[in-house]
């Protein structure tokens, strides 16, 4: 008859500051499975994670500028026309894919005259690996015609008669005023509305609500840039299915319960 296996003593689970103490020294910490990273999500899409304090938020932006002083927005453009036209063509699509698409598109057409001249049917051949290329197709011929008729072929700097613009929401204006206008907007998109949540360096339940607390937070002399940091920390570190918390600068500061704790860099930054 065989002997039963004896049973494992169960190990008390170690806290956050030891998992990170452990990072500290070269310790691999122990991923999350992704069952437990997806609950963690799904209350911080609610608004659940407590706000970070001024204190830590400072501090964050502090290392965000440290490691990328001069932070760019990614889409290729050429003035404040085609900055927009590359904006409006990037909805529910990868910059990567637009940037392969407007370089031609530009070539021939950098104004809204020259666009117009273009044409529907031929900008659509033009970005139809794009997606939803019809619609923006007609969007960006729209808006070009509007700008001529109403603000003499240039683009507004203003919020409202940016957004009278066909194809123009509120985060493409900010964006416009942002890059274009040196505003300092903040334009939430997936990417930021997840660091914001996930974080919990700005909780909101909608994009608006995201923004606003965004704009209430970040010190004044972040804001211009803190748009191009949060985009690019979401798009490539705090990714939605896994997230690289063993890259993250302010994993320390991370309120996510899902996180990955094996943070060395974030670590070795608690300079607060």
């Amino acid at each position: 008859m065989r002997k039963p296996t004896p049973r494992r003593k169960s190990q008390p689970r170690k806290s956050v500051q030891q998992r990170l103490a452990a990072a500290r020294k070269g310790k691999a910490a122990r991923v999350r499975g992704a069952k437990t990273r997806l609950g963690a999500d799904r209350k911080a899409a609610h608004g659940e994670l407590p706000q970070w304090t001024t204190a830590e938020i400072a501090e964050a932006f502090r290392r965000f500028a440290a490691a990328n002083p001069a932070p760019r927005g990614e889409l290729a453009h050429i003035n404040p026309f085609t900055l927009l036209v590359a904006v409006v063509l990037s909805a529910q699509a990868t910059d990567a894919g637009v940037n392969k698409a407007t370089p031609a598109v530009f070539k021939l057409a950098d104004t809204p005259e020259k666009m117009i001249e273009l044409g529907e049917p031929r900008l659509r051949q033009m970005i139809k690996t794009i997606g939803l290329y019809r619609t923006k197709a007609k969007n960006v011929i729209a808006l070009s015609k509007q700008l001529v008729a109403q603000h003499g072929g240039n683009v507004p700097h203003d919020r409202e008669a940016l957004e009278a613009l066909p194809g123009v929401g509120r985060k493409t204006a900010n964006v416009v005023l942002n890059i274009a206008f040196g505003e300092p907007t903040i334009a939430v998109d997936t990417h930021i509305f997840r660091v914001g949540n996930r974080t919990g360096l700005a909780v909101g339940k909608t994009p608006l609500d995201v923004e606003m607390k965004l704009l209430q937070v970040v010190p004044q002399q972040y804001r211009l840039r803190a748009h191009h940091w949060l985009i690019l920390h979401g798009r490539y570190v705090c990714v939605a299915r896994r997230p690289l918390c063993e890259k993250c600068v302010i994993a320390d500061l991370c309120k996510w319960p899902g996180k990955t704790i094996n943070s060395p860099i974030a670590a070795g930054n608690t300079n607060k």
